[in-house]
C-alpha cells in the first residue's frame, strides 16, 4: 500500500518556509473522514514571539513518489516513527532540499535567522530561550513517542527512526531517520540513516553501523537476529543472524578476513562474506589478523527482565 494521508499543524516562516510539521492523524490507504480536517483550523494562530504562523495541514501523497515538499517529508518520518512503515520501504529522495535548517527551541521551531533577535524578545519578556540544536530533523520525541521503547536521551533519536517495541537506546546510543530496530535490540552504539537491526540484537556500547551517509556509498547494511556487535566495534557489512563482532574490531568491506572452515583457511574481503551467519569476527591476539569463525555457542542474549519494559 503506497497511499497515505495526514491532518496537523505546520509551522511556517513569513516567506513560506516550512520549518517543521506535527501530524496528530495520520495512516495508510484512503482517508478516512476527510472533513474531519475542519476542526484543525481552529487551532491555526500567529506567533509573534517566533515571529512565525501555526497553520493546519492536510496532506495526501504516494510513498513510491519522491517527496514533494516539507511537509510531504514530514508526514514521511512520522509514518517511520509510528512504525506504520519500515526503513527503506519508502521513498526519501531529495529530502535535504526539502527541509530548512531550524533552530529547535524551548518554544518550538524557529528561523535560524535572527535567532539572536528572538533571544532578545525572550529575555526581555522575563524568559529564558533554549536552543536544542540547529538542524534539518528535529527530535523524534518531540512528534512521536513509539510505545514500548526506552529511550535515555531523546536528542539522540531522529525524528523518522523506526523503533520497535521492546526496543532500549541507552544515552550514547543514536539512531538516525529511515533506520532503526525491528524487534526487541539494545542500543549503546550508532544506528546510521538507512540501517535496519533485527530482532534480539545488541549494538554495544560506542560501536557503529556505516550507513548511507557516513560511508557515502549506496550499500544498506543490515544486522541479523541475536548479534552482537561489541563495544567500540564497527560493521561496514552485513551480518546474519546469530553473529558476534569482537570488541574493538572494525569490519569494513574491504577488510581482509581469515575465514576458517572445514577446508582449511581462506584469505577474502569482508564484503563477500556479507550477510552470512554464525560468523564470530574477530582479531588474532598474536598474529593481528582478521578472522571469521563459526560460532560453537550461542550468547547469552538480552536481559529479559530490562527489555520488558
Amino acid at each position: 500500500m503506497t497511499a497515505a494521508w495526514g491532518r496537523g499543524l505546520a509551522t511556517i516562516t513569513d516567506d513560506g518556509t516550512v520549518l517543521d510539521t506535527w501530524f496528530r492523524e495520520l495512516g495508510l490507504g484512503d482517508e478516512p473522514q476527510p472533513e474531519a480536517f475542519e476542526a484543525y483550523t481552529t487551532a491555526q494562530r500567529r506567533d509573534d514571539t517566533r515571529r512565525v504562523s501555526v497553520r493546519a495541514v492536510q496532506v495526501r501523497i504516494d510513498t513510491d513518489d519522491a517527496p514533494a515538499g516539507a511537509s510531504d517529508v514530514y508526514l514521511r518520518l512520522h509514518l517511520l516513527s509510528h512504525r506504520h512503515l519500515q526503513p527503506r520501504t519508502i521513498n526519501l529522495d531529495g529530502i535535504f532540499g526539502q527541509l530548512a535548517n531550524v533552530a529547535w527551541t524551548n518554544l518550538g521551531p524557529a528561523p535560524v535567522e535572527g535567532i539572536e533577535e528572538l533571544r532578545w524578545r525572550v529575555r526581555h519578556d522575563g524568559g529564558v530561550l533554549t536552543v536544542h540544536g540547529v538542524d534539518k530533523f528535529p527530535r523524534m520525541t518531540d512528534y512521536v513517542v513509539p510505545s514500548g521503547v526506552r529511550i535515555a536521551d531523546a536528542d539522540r533519536v531522529r525524528l523518522g527512526a523506526h523503533l520497535a517495541s521492546g526496543t532500549t537506546v541507552m544515552h550514547e546510543g543514536f539512531v538516525n531517520f529511515n533506520a532503526g530496530t525491528l524487534g526487541t535490540s539494545m542500543v549503546e552504539g550508532r544506528i546510521g540513516q538507512g540501517i535496519i537491526v533485527g530482532d534480539g540484537s545488541d549494538i554495544g556500547g560506542g560501536a557503529s553501523i556505516i550507513g548511507t551517509l557516513s560511508g557515502g556509498g549506496t550499500e544498506q547494511v543490515t544486522i541479523g537476529e541475536r548479534c552482537l556487535l561489541g563495544a567500540e566495534a564497527g560493521i561496514g557489512i552485513s551480518l546474519g543472524d546469530e553473529c558476534v563482532v569482537e570488541a574493538g574490531l572494525y569490519v569494513t568491506a574491504g577488510t581482509l578476513v581469515a575465514v576458517h572452515g572445514p577446508q582449511g583457511v581462506e584469505v577474502v574481503k569482508a564484503r563477500q562474506l556479507s550477510g552470512k551467519g554464525g560468523l564470530l569476527y574477530r582479531r588474532n591476539s598474536q598474529t593481528g589478523a582478521v578472522e571469521a569463525l563459526p560460532r560453537s555457542a550461542k550468547w547469552d542474549g538480552l536481559n529479559a527482565e530490562l527489555h520488558a519494559n
